[in-house]
């Protein structure tokens, strides 16, 4: 008889916990959702914010992009700074100084450490400070011409004709925009280099152009001929011949 009892107690005590489990159960699984619409909610309102910030930042940059002076980096004559070059492959720091010339009418930046200034306001001519400055044989020579693009080409090309082939095509500088270049870089018979090599460029500058021919050796043409080309690519045409 007690063990009937007992038996019977102890179902009736399985029932219960039974019963607990599933009652247990049934409130997680509902608190369970109750929470996963709470969190997806969360999740769309801060989706919302981000977007609105987003927006907001995005107004806001192009308000200061169009506030901004467009004269803001211009620099100065004479203001020297730092800048790298690619010479060889490998990134070169430069020293440059900043120069205007109101009466060529340009502004260009020039690698003050490895080339003399010297000409005079109607013909700028950087010289490489190793050279004989009489007898210079690496330089960079900047003038202007009273002469259409055209016209000073088609000059230019005749006389470089004479010791050159010459290879004459557009060609676009980084500020200075679309000019004219001749590339004046293999002999008479087109196969071989001679030992001086030319690079003219000519820019259009109002009602006339701005020469910049640039003269190296042969050895010098990965050296000096990149320092001249990214001297060139600084070039801007300023004042009266914009």
């Amino acid at each position: 008889m007690k063990k009937k009892v007992l038996s019977v107690i102890f179902s009736v005590a399985a029932v219960l916990s039974l019963a607990a489990c599933v009652s247990t159960g049934a409130a997680s699984s509902e608190t369970t959702s109750v929470q996963a619409v709470d969190l997806i909610q969360e999740t769309e309102q801060t989706e919302q914010t981000q977007q609105a910030q987003e927006i907001e930042q995005t107004e806001v940059t192009e308000q200061e992009s169009v506030a901004q002076p467009a004269d803001e980096t211009k620099r100065a004559d004479g203001e020297r700074f730092e800048s790298t070059i690619m010479i060889e492959g490998m990134e070169e720091p430069v020293q440059y100084e900043h120069i205007v010339n109101d009466t060529i009418g340009f502004e260009m930046d020039y690698d003050y450490e490895s080339f003399n200034r010297s000409g005079d306001s109607s013909r700028e001519c950087f010289v490489s400070v190793y050279d004989d400055a009489n007898a210079p044989s690496n330089y960079l020579e900047i003038e202007y011409r009273d002469q259409s693009v055209e016209g000073a080409a088609t000059v230019i090309g005749e006389e470089l004709s004479k010791e050159y082939t010459i290879d004459k095509a557009s060609y676009d500088l980084e500020k200075a925009g679309t000019c004219t270049r001749i590339d004046a870089s293999a002999d008479l018979s087109g196969t071989n280099m001679p030992e001086k090599l030319q690079m003219v460029y000519i820019i259009p500058a109002g009602e006339g152009c701005i020469v910049a021919t640039s003269h190296y050796d042969i050895e010098a043409a990965e050296g000096f001929g990149r320092r001249f080309s990214s001297m060139l690519h600084t070039l801007t045409v300023s004042g009266n011949n914009q």
